[in-house]
């Protein structure tokens, strides 16, 4: 807890932010850093709950509550508080090995579930994460810190996002030889090309700790994709162990009308092609501009706020973000109590900017297309949509209905398809004979995350399917400490 009476002194304030008119004229992180004695309020604001649901992780209503890699959120921010930072940033890191990366990007499921959220705002968790890894890097207290000794064995890690690194991370503090391999040309996986700059900056953040992992000893392979650069079986002839990170990258398509012109696009070639001409200061880079175009993006997820928020930056004319479910209520609905994530309305980032410029946010609610409409040369220019509500049918299950009279067209010359994935990519799940679950995943048991394979492990969204970055740490950890069982009999990784 923090100070005993701080929730009842001090009211709930968040980081400053710089103006959405400002910050789209570049790539840029817009948050504004909260001064020491801000923080140490809102650290005070941590009550003595008894019961710190923040930081239990479990699945309600299948979605997080509290944190999910169980961060010992109320003794740090008791040490906030206290101006003790060194022991708070030690505290952070026995969860978590990038609170930098969580600070930023994780929803904080914690928040939701916050006790004191009942009845008032609750603590700024998120706000405080982040400072206390920031300031960490401010002081230089984050150094290399490499395995005093090597136990001589080999493992491969498949894929460099969020569970791929916690992964390699542990294994290589267990003291195994840890080579990462990634198919694109630069580690990080969701971390580097999912996630825009704005949102988690590549050069000051994620390289950064990219490079404190090669000094302790983890090896990065890019370029390499297994089952094409690398045979299958060579992961497990040259290595005594593999953990497979592959992520649910299988986008889910819409396959309508006019579905094959010019000027569709997966969310995920978008922000890739683009993160990749914003790294290398667009010097010859082919990438995907909503400049001067009517963009229409189809998903009202993280991945489509980013898509606008992208597309903001682009100079776009104008930008719509079509979502099939209904606009969620201003305040916790009956049937959506703490501690359940809150599902309430919030405009992101994205949804600030485009309303900032253009005057309203870009959501259609119960909206979904029906039809894409191309000129002579194949480019798209329109899209066709209607308005949809929910009933239930003879099963009881809730179903989709077009509402006649509500179809509408509007320009579109940049479409971005935003909405989920299907499960992980086929081809090296076929090439080493794993099974899969009946969603397609790959087929590993919570908490133990070995495959059908002796040796072979697999973590994160390949596993598990799309999920919470929070969620690939909890299983990159976990799939490393049952690795190091798996090769030394024992282990005494968390």
């Amino acid at each position: 807890m923090g100070k005993p009476t701080g929730f009842i002194e001090f009211l709930r304030e968040v980081e400053a932010e710089i103006s959405p008119s400002d910050r789209i004229r570049n790539w840029d992180e817009f948050h504004i850093p909260m001064p020491e004695e801000k923080l140490r309020q809102q650290g005070a604001r941590c009550m003595d709950c008894g019961t710190p649901f923040c930081h239990t992780g479990t699945l309600i209503s299948g979605m997080a509550s509290g944190c999910p890699i169980n961060n010992l959120i109320p003794e740090w921010n008791d040490l906030v508080y206290r101006g003790l930072w060194r022991e708070a940033l030690d505290r952070l890191h026995k969860t978590n090995n990038f609170p930098e990366f969580t600070g930023r990007v994780c929803p904080a499921p914690c928040e939701g579930s916050c006790v004191l959220g009942i009845h008032n705002p609750p603590v700024t968790i998120k706000s405080i994460e982040h400072s206390i890894i920031d300031k960490g890097w401010e002081e230089g207290w984050i150094v290399p810190e490499p395995p005093t000794k090597r136990t001589g064995k080999k493992v491969a890690v498949v894929g460099s996002g969020p569970a791929g690194l916690c992964a390699a991370a542990q294994l290589n503090k267990a003291g195994h030889w840890v080579t990462v391999l990634e198919r694109a040309d630069r580690p990080g996986g969701l971390l580097m090309y999912g996630i825009p700059n704005m949102k988690l900056e590549k050069e000051r953040v994620v390289m950064r700790r990219l490079k404190v992992l090669e000094q302790e000893g983890v090896e990065f392979k890019c370029n390499v994709e297994v089952g094409k650069d690398l045979p299958a079986e060579a992961l497990l002839k040259d290595f005594d162990a593999v953990v497979l990170c592959t992520g649910a990258t299988k986008p889910r398509d819409l396959p309508i009308q006019g579905r094959d012109l010019k000027g569709i696009h997966f969310a995920m070639d978008f922000l890739t092609a683009n993160t990749q001409a914003v790294l290398d200061q667009h010097e010859g880079n082919d990438f995907i501009s909503a400049a001067g175009q009517d963009v229409v993006i189809i998903g009202g997820g993280d991945t489509g706020t980013d898509c606008v928020g992208t597309s903001m930056r682009h100079g776009c004319k104008s930008v719509t973000q079509l979502e099939i479910l209904p606009i969620p209520p201003e305040t916790r609905a009956s049937d959506n109590p703490w501690p359940e994530w809150p599902k309430i309305y919030r405009m992101d980032y994205g949804q600030e900017e485009a309303a900032a410029k253009f005057g309203a946010d870009p959501r259609a609610y119960l909206t979904t297309a029906t039809k894409f409409e191309g000129d002579e040369q194949g480019n798209v220019t329109a899209i066709h949509t209607v308005q949809v509500q929910w009933e239930k049918n003879e099963q009881g299950q809730f179903a989709l209905k077009h509402v006649p009279g509500t179809e509408k067209v509007q320009p579109a010359q940049l479409v971005l398809l935003a909405m989920g994935f299907l499960g992980p990519e086929e081809p090296l799940i076929d090439a080493l004979g794993l099974e899969r679950d009946p969603r397609s995943n790959i087929k590993a048991e919570y908490g133990k995350y070995n495959t059908s394979i002796p040796g072979v492990f697999a973590a994160g969204d390949c596993r598990r399917g799309q999920s919470l970055v929070v969620w690939a740490f909890n299983e990159g950890r976990g799939a490393a400490r049952e690795c190091d069982l798996y090769l030394m009999g024992s282990t005494d990784l968390p």
